[in-house]
């Protein structure tokens, strides 16, 4: 066999195996310029946008086809809208028509196409048709039909067969109706009443007996209800509880199957006699029921589930409401009580008006009777001999008597009087019960707004919510206008101001309440004092901190409050310079009974210790560790925290570091600690992945960490520097799955318009360098814009036509690159004829690229060496013998230089030497080799091209994938 046909079978079967050419293709044919109307596709969540550019366009339409004729010689490349058509387009076909050209756009079925024109530019938007619009209301108006009768709950045959069940302590007696009843539970005496609303016999035969619960159950029927009565001990609790038509009563302490509402019994303040009222929602009606045991007749109210009822037995002169787990049950004391129901609303009354006590007497009472506390001198204050005074009932007796007042005061309704709920409020401020108080004075306001215009109010919410560290919301109450000039209040605002670290506040407000301060407790008196000389502190006075010291040890406190303020005082020390003189102080202090002084003590003895060399950075960081665990809530866990940070970062504990600062999570943003702690832990992040301090970790670790603490990086050009210098290690190393998992983050969540589109060509071409060319065209179909600059746009048609090629679509690649001229676009035509085994072309190009790289002298390099052999192996495929003599004379002298000599010779001579067997020289210009080259091109390129600079969206904490983790885990190893 020849050498001609040895390479036009054994060579080309070698090199291009893999590649199988379309039947009759044909060599590509050079066009001529084109005219000057551009073709802008771009494509959006809802729609797309197709843009020409260069010349008007008129456009008419036929059913699902768009036809638009454009005047002149205009010859647009809509290579775009063929290969790979936007969505809601199906095909586009250009055609000439008298007087100039006609594209003619075929839309999908569901859609529809607006045309129009912008800023010089015709575009056509393409989008989903919207659906008919539904029959108007005034078409189709409902028919309101009348509310259908309640299904009858009694059962077939008109009897409810009673279950019941024991466990956990409890007897449950269960009755099915047939649909949902009205029912009534209450306890009286010595008995436990059901009552339901239809008159059906209840089989009770199987009750069970001699129980701790119960000891008799009998059945009662009337006119118009059914009624069980069952003989229960007073202090066995009883629930009651419905599930569709199904009723469950159970006796006994324990779980309750659902919490019952609460049904509130109310003044009935419209004109007329005097009644009651309360809502009960879903009532049935109101029976009579006859008690066989004590002789008279109750009034009960049924209702639907769920439960609701009334917790405990209410007593009036001429009647009582009995204790209820499900609706209600009055006992009358006269023969004219009258119970009846409007809709939810049960009204009880009688025709002369029930004897109820004046709307004043409640308030009376609770300040002649039980002593309430009185409102102090000032607002502010807070007057501790008389607010927490239990008498000699204690604690508790004091503490139902003021609650059992206010809640008679609150039943009276929304123009009813404060003073029983103020008093609750004081006796919880003065026993600091700041939750409690809180809840008070809340219910207070929601019932009565007219109260949050009460100085006292205000300054006593505001108060109980300083006690509960509710610095925010109290310093909202101390700030309404009606305490603006009260000096008592400003001592508050000064107080919360430096717990909120607003400085300069404070000392403004310590100033205004001067004329309150000795007016105040001795705890407070040092607690005000004390918080100003933190602020003095903060703003550099150092001689006002310690004149505020001075005033804060005047009085005598407990030893705690004391400890608290030679805390502060240490630190004023300090920060006078005597630090062993604080260091003594801090010392004392950590010896304290109770964390909060404790904690800090300890933290800053141990500053001042590692700064004098007195112990080592090991130490101070195994202290600062066990430190921050010990107490938490405020800012000595953020300073704690900080400092562990810092030792770790000077000691190259990059990963402790960042996790130590990170720990401390967005807990009191408001306090200068917390922002001086992200701050710290921005400027970590940033110094690793920024400034070099992560260059001498291994790639995968440094990859590890930075997805562990990715919600770190900054916005902007900054933040995308950083992820770009991360994906050049990574690429360097062939890490591309987790370089393209960085770039597509990136271009997914973080940016927009043209940064977008430029990160996600540097994808494609991660893609291509990991052979994934689906994933290639994904990410450049995915960022497609009709605002790139020329130089991105010419760029990523290289890319573009470079994936096609690896999906074997090789015509589609040719036509998208059409139009480019350039050195990269001529060395990728001549790969895809290749790829079509067009080798005449194909050398053509190859020959073209190297130039007159013949005239130079000098070794060839690899790229070029490769083009070379190519251009020989596709003359002698093609049989062109004259262009092969022009190479061998051009390109001889250069076999003794050359990597591979032999693969040239051959190549170039056509004369088999015997040194090369085909076998060596198909592998010498296989496709690996082009590609492998190809590929260091790239890696240069990565290690060349600067960042990207565009406006970064808010980057959001994102699961690392399956790659991800693997990588955190082997940095974590």
């Amino acid at each position: 066999m020849s050498l001609r046909q040895t390479l036009r079978s054994g060579v080309a079967a070698i090199t291009i195996a893999s590649v199988v050419a379309p039947a009759g293709v044909a060599p590509a044919q050079t066009t001529a310029p084109r005219g000057g109307l551009e073709v802008r596709v771009a494509q959006a969540r809802d729609f797309s946008r197709i843009e020409f550019k260069g010349a008007r366009a008129v456009a008419r339409r036929d059913g699902q086809t768009l036809i638009l004729k454009f005047n002149g010689q205009a010859n647009p490349d809509i290579s775009r809208l063929r290969v790979s058509p936007p969505k809601w387009l199906k095909t586009t076909e250009a055609r000439r028509a008298s007087g100039g050209l006609e594209l003619v756009l075929t839309l999908a079925e569901n859609a529809d196409a607006k045309v129009g024109v912008a800023d010089g530019v015709t575009y056509v938007n393409l989008f989903e048709r919207p659906p008919a619009p539904a029959a108007t209301l005034a078409e189709a108006a409902p028919v309101v039909a009348p509310e259908p009768p309640r299904p009858n709950p009694v059962p077939a045959g008109g009897v409810v067969r009673m279950e019941s069940k024991i466990g956990a302590g409890q007897v449950q007696l269960v009755f099915p109706w047939a649909n949902p009843s009205g029912a009534a539970v209450f306890r009286r005496g010595g008995a436990i009443w059901v009552v339901f609303d239809a008159p059906a016999a209840i089989d009770v035969s199987k009750a069970p007996r001699g129980l701790r619960q119960m000891s008799g159950l009998s059945a009662i029927r009337g006119n118009d209800y059914t009624a069980v009565r069952i003989e229960s001990a007073p202090n066995v609790p009883f629930f009651a509880s419905s599930q569709g038509a199904v009723w469950t009563v159970t006796l006994g302490p324990g779980a309750q199957v659902e919490q019952p509402g609460q049904i509130r019994v109310v003044r009935d303040q419209a004109g007329g006699p005097a009644a009651l009222k309360a809502a009960v929602a879903g009532v049935t009606g109101v029976v009579k029921v006859a008690d066989p045991v004590v002789g008279d007749t109750l009034s009960v109210v049924t209702a639907l589930g769920p439960a609701k009822g009334l917790p405990s037995r209410r007593e009036y002169v001429q009647m009582a409401l009995l204790p209820s787990a499900q609706g209600l049950a009055a006992e009358s004391y006269i023969e004219d009580l009258g119970v009846r129901h409007e809709g939810d609303l049960v009204q009880i009354g009688r025709p002369a008006g029930l004897t109820l006590s004046p709307a004043s007497a409640t308030a009376e009472r609770t300040e002649a009777n039980l002593g309430a506390p009185q409102a102090a001198g000032m607002p502010g204050l807070i007057d501790y001999q008389n607010w927490p005074k239990t008498g000699s009932g204690g604690f508790l007796t004091r503490y139902n008597a003021l609650l059992a007042a206010s809640n008679e005061e609150a039943a009276l309704g929304r123009d009813a009087p404060v003073g029983a709920r103020m008093a609750m409020a004081r006796f919880l401020v003065g026993s600091e019960l700041s939750f409690e108080a809180i809840g008070v004075l809340n219910e207070a306001a929601r019932r009565s707004p007219a109260i949050m215009e009460d100085p006292e109010f205000r300054a006593l919410r505001g108060i109980a919510r300083v006690m509960a560290r509710r610095y925010k919301e109290a310093q909202a109450d101390f700030s309404v206008p009606i305490l603006s000039d009260d000096p008592s209040a400003a001592l508050w605002r000064s107080y919360i101001a430096v717990q909120l670290a607003q400085w300069p506040e404070a000392r403004t407000q310590f100033g205004a309440g001067a004329e309150a301060f000795n007016q105040f407790s001795p705890v407070w008196k040092a607690r005000f004092a004390r918080s100003d000389a933190q602020a003095a502190l903060a703003l550099g006075d150092i001689n006002g901190a310690d004149a505020r010291i001075k005033l804060a040890l005047m009085d005598k406190t407990d030893p705690l409050e004391e400890l608290a303020t030679r805390l502060v005082q240490a630190k004023v020390v300090e920060a006078q310079g005597y630090k062993d003189r604080a260091l003594r102080i801090y010392a004392a202090v950590a010896g304290a009974p109770t964390e909060a002084l404790s904690a800090p003590a300890t933290l800053h003895a141990t500053k001042i210790r590692l700064e004098m060399g007195r112990i080592t950075p090991v130490q101070a960081a195994n202290t600062f560790a066990g430190l921050r665990y010990r107490w938490r809530g405020d800012s000595t866990e953020l300073e704690t925290i900080r400092a562990l940070g810092h030792l770790y970062l000077s000691q190259g504990r990059y990963r402790e570091a960042l996790e130590a600062l990170r720990s401390a999570g967005r807990s009191l943003p408001d306090l200068p600690e917390a922002v001086q702690l992200q701050a710290d832990l921005g400027a970590a992040f940033r110094a690793l992945f920024l400034d070099g301090a992560a260059d001498g970790l291994e790639p995968v670790q440094a990859l590890a960490m930075f997805y562990d603490f990715r919600e770190l990086t900054p916005l902007g050009a900054d933040g995308d520097l950083m992820v770009r210098k991360l994906v050049r290690r990574l690429v360097d190393v062939d890490l591309l799955d987790q370089a393209a998992d960085l770039l597509k983050y990136q271009a997914d969540n973080r940016l927009d318009g043209v940064p977008r589109a430029q990160v996600a060509t540097d994808l494609a071409l991660i893609y291509l360098m990991d052979r994934k060319p689906e994933q290639a065209l994904q990410a450049i179909n995915g960022s497609r814009t009709t605002i790139l600059p020329t130089a991105l746009n010419a760029e990523r048609r290289l890319v573009e036509a470079r994936a096609l090629m690896g999906l074997g679509r090789t015509d589609h690649a040719l036509e998208v690159i059409e139009r480019d001229t350039s050195r990269e676009g001529q060395d990728l035509r001549a790969e895809v004829f290749w790829k079509q085994k067009n080798w005449d072309a194909s050398a053509a190009l190859f020959e073209k690229s190297l130039g007159d790289r013949w005239k130079t002298p000098g070794p060839l390099s690899a790229e070029d060496e490769g083009k070379l052999l190519r251009t020989g192996v596709g003359y002698s495929l093609a049989g062109n013998d004259g262009a092969l003599t022009r190479m061998q004379q051009r390109y001889g002298g250069f076999y003794d230089q050359a990597r591979n000599p032999e693969a040239l010779r051959v190549a170039l001579s056509g004369v088999q030497t015997g040194q090369l067997s085909v076998a060596d020289f198909g592998r010498a210009t296989a496709d690996n080799e082009a590609f492998a080259g190809w590929v260091d091109k790239m890696k240069a390129r990565f290690r060349e091209k600067p960042a990207p600079v565009g406006v970064a969206k808010p980057a959001a904490p994102a699961t690392p994938p399956a790659k991800q983790a693997a990588a955190t885990t082997a940095a974590k190893g």
